[in-house]
């Protein structure tokens, strides 16, 4: 899989070479960079050239006429093999028609409608082999014959290649041929055309001010190593107090993206400091990423914990007006960690509001703060925010080959597909951002992971997956992750029965204000206390819930605040309680706590002596926890079935089962195709082609034994 944006002509040619043999795609891809896969910005000269084969083409380059090799380099550097064009520039360079046969003769390269060599690695060696004077002459020549009006971006491209000296003339153009690759190419594109105008520059304030652009879309495009390098440039410059404070901010966010915790910190808090000083208003979004990363460090948050920056940052400049969404996340933060959830829940609710319409308009502020308010929207219970924002986002950042945020978007949409019930969805995108997140040199989003196995609960070797995991996050100081360890051990516990454990690990998930984390601890703690013969223990618990469900006011919310109290009350006070949770949570996404609402409220009528009733709703709860695959959770819903009198068998694992025959790439497509999509659709959703995914959705029809697209969501339903 190619991650970000492809270029379709440059995919065309990558195919076209590689003779659509998916060994070779993936040997070719490995070696290419985000740029050059993006739109053909990048010269294909990364790739050592050490192997035999690599040798062989070498050797057989060097046996050719100086006009052919010539000619071969020309078609090196034209990444999309437009013949008409390689005849302009043979042209310019006096190479006769000889050359092509010349070239073809060797097994070189195929001049035919396109042109297409034999091998991918035939173009590095030729690139690589070829003298830089040579190099700048052939890019000369590309340039003069590339249209100015039909292919300004390529022409642009080829005059940086050739220029031996800095020119501001041609380093402006770059500059503005960027933001128009980005629409074909992605944020790589773009980044990769703000390098070479950084290095064309002979200004050194405007260098700096590119320097800093460029290193903005190398993290973007999921370059850390590229945007270090273009910082450290930015910094030669000697920029202002200003500027310096947004260097300083962009390397703190670098550091936070590769390890989530307190590290970027004290940088955060520098930069935001001179930035409030010169009245820039990046002091706000700069105070608002140092609360994110307090956030993050939780309780290993040393001296500066996320009180004491809340107070920090009531010294930013005020905000716009009207307020965009980052001042009123600001402003709302800022009153919930330092006044109390009472007063900045209704600032906070209001900030979600408007990054909900900042998605549904253009996406982008709502997309570079989802890491901060998909935590705000777990801590106001809002899943109409989660919904909305990862939906936006996995979107935008597959559209645009954000590499560093969509990891980040999937870990989110993943998550939220388990609170949902959607638990192979959820694996799929796991599997997905794993692997996305290590190609980019970024640290893991393993909450998603952990947070599934704990749903899921299949035993104690979730519990050691989840504690090795809260190791890893708190080594590089996210401290976070030991009130999410305790968290997900209180889940996995009250799945399993094992009630005073669940109480034990709740109750130290609940001794730091963690955020989006120590509400649903709570939850948890009232069933735990209850369920293990203390419900005393659950008083102050609940009255804690209850601020926060308060503050939330979603259904998702009020719901599970009912179902809690619920569980220490008694008689019809009880039963109201219950049906409100079950009314309440039903009109929310959060499918798994609806379906707990049922379990619990057919446990309490089962020890009224209501067996009949009880029945009814452990039926429900069963067969929803077992159609997610809550298997724990499922588990002791048939087990009180058992104790009505209703005979209830063991759902069997079958090895070879249907829902197992799916590999996680084949239940992506067959959801999608189920929800409508076109192969060209799903393709573009999933960097493949249409062909590979019709190709997968013959797989799929056979393993489901279906026939068409119409019958996939009921096969699916019944897997």
């Amino acid at each position: 899989m190619v991650p970000g944006r492809l270029d379709e002509r440059v995919g065309d040619r990558i195919v076209a070479e590689t003779r659509g043999n998916p060994l070779a795609l993936l040997e070719l891809t490995r070696g290419l960079t985000a740029a050059e896969l993006a739109g053909g910005f990048g010269p294909p000269d990364v790739r050592p050239l050490a192997g035999q084969i690599e040798q062989t083409y070498l050797r057989r380059i060097g046996s050719l006429p100086a006009a052919a090799q010539r000619l071969l380099l020309a078609a090196a550097a034209e990444p999309v093999g437009d013949v008409p064009l390689l005849r302009r520039v043979a042209e310019r360079l006096d190479i006769d028609a000889d050359a092509a046969g010349a070239v073809e003769a060797a097994g070189l390269v195929d001049f035919g409608t396109r042109v297409r060599f034999r091998h991918p690695l035939v173009r590095s060696a030729a690139y690589r082999a070829a003298d830089p004077a040579v190099r700048r002459d052939v890019h000369r020549a590309l340039a003069e014959a590339t249209d100015p009006e039909a292919d300004s971006d390529r022409r642009a491209w080829h005059r940086a290649h050739a220029a031996l000296e800095p020119d501001e003339a041609l380093a402006g153009e770059l500059e503005r041929s960027a933001v128009r690759a980005q629409a074909r190419g992605g944020i790589a594109a773009a980044a990769a055309f703000l390098r070479h105008a950084t290095e064309l520059t002979p200004d050194p304030v405007r260098r700096g001010a590119r320097a800093e652009a460029a290193a903005q879309a190398a993290f973007d495009a999921g370059s850390p190593d590229a945007a270090l390098e273009l910082l450290a440039t930015a910094r030669l410059s000697h920029p202002d107090e200003a500027r310096h404070a947004r260097l300083t901010r962009l390397r703190a966010r670098l550091v936070l993206s590769r390890r989530r915790g307190g590290e970027a910190l004290p940088l955060l808090l520098d930069a935001a400091g001179r930035l409030a000083r010169v009245g820039d208003a990046d002091a706000r979004e700069t105070y608002l990423d140092a609360l994110g990363s307090a956030v993050y460090a939780g309780r290993l948050g040393e001296r500066t914990g996320v009180r004491e920056v809340a107070e920090a940052a009531r010294t930013a400049p005020p905000g716009a007006c009207p307020a965009r969404p980052t001042d009123l996340l600001l402003d709302g933060l800022v009153a919930w960690f330092a006044d109390g959830c009472a007063v900045g829940g209704p600032p906070l609710r209001s900030a979600l509001e408007a990054f909900r319409q900042a998605a549904e308009r253009e996406g982008g502020d709502a997309m570079r703060w989802l890491w901060l308010t998909w935590l705000v929207a777990g801590e106001m219970w809002d899943d109409e925010t989660w919904h909305r924002l990862t939906e936006r986002a996995v979107r935008s950042a597959r559209e645009t080959g954000a590499l560093t945020f969509l990891p980040l978007a999937l870990g989110y949409r993943a998550a939220l597909s388990v609170h949902t019930g959607d638990f192979d969805l959820a694996a799929a995108l796991v599997d997905e951002a794993g692997t996305l997140a290590e190609a980019t040199g970024h640290s893991p989003m393993g909450y998603p992971a952990l947070l599934l196995a704990a749903w899921r609960g299949e035993g104690e070797h979730v519990a050691e997956a989840i504690r090795r995991g809260a190791e890893e996050a708190t080594s590089w100081g996210e401290g976070r992750a030991i009130g999410g360890e305790h968290y997900l051990l209180t889940v996995l516990y009250n799945g399993l029965a094992r009630y005073q454990d669940a109480r034990y690990q709740a109750e130290r998930a609940v001794e730091f204000d963690d955020l989006a984390i120590v509400g649903f601890a709570l939850a948890e703690l009232v069933e735990a206390a209850v369920r293990s013969g203390a419900p005393e223990a659950a008083a102050v618990p609940l009255r804690r819930l209850a601020e926060r469900a308060e503050a939330g006011g979603t259904d998702w919310a009020l719901g599970v605040l009912a179902r809690s109290r619920a569980l220490v009350s008694e008689g019809p006070a009880a039963e109201r309680l219950y049906r409100e949770a079950v009314e309440r949570l039903g009109r929310s996404r959060i499918a798994v706590h609806l379906a707990r609402a049922h379990l619990v409220y057919g446990e309490w009528l089962r020890r009224e002596n209501r067996r009949l009733d009880a029945r009814e709703q452990l039926r429900t709860a069963h067969g929803m926890l077992r159609s997610f695959g809550a298997k724990a959770f499922a588990e002791r819903a048939r087990r009180e079935l058992l104790a009505t009198g209703e005979t209830v068998r063991a759902r069997q694992v079958d090895p070879g089962g249907l829902r197992e025959a799916l590999t996680a790439q084949e239940g992506q497509i067959a959801r999608l195709a189920a929800d409508g999509l076109t192969n060209s659709e799903i393709g573009a959703e999933l960097f493949i082609s249409p062909r590979t995914v019709e190709w997968h959705l013959g797989k799929v029809f056979s393993k489901l034994d279906v026939t068409s697209r119409n019958k996939l969501r009921s096969a699916l339903a019944g897997t």
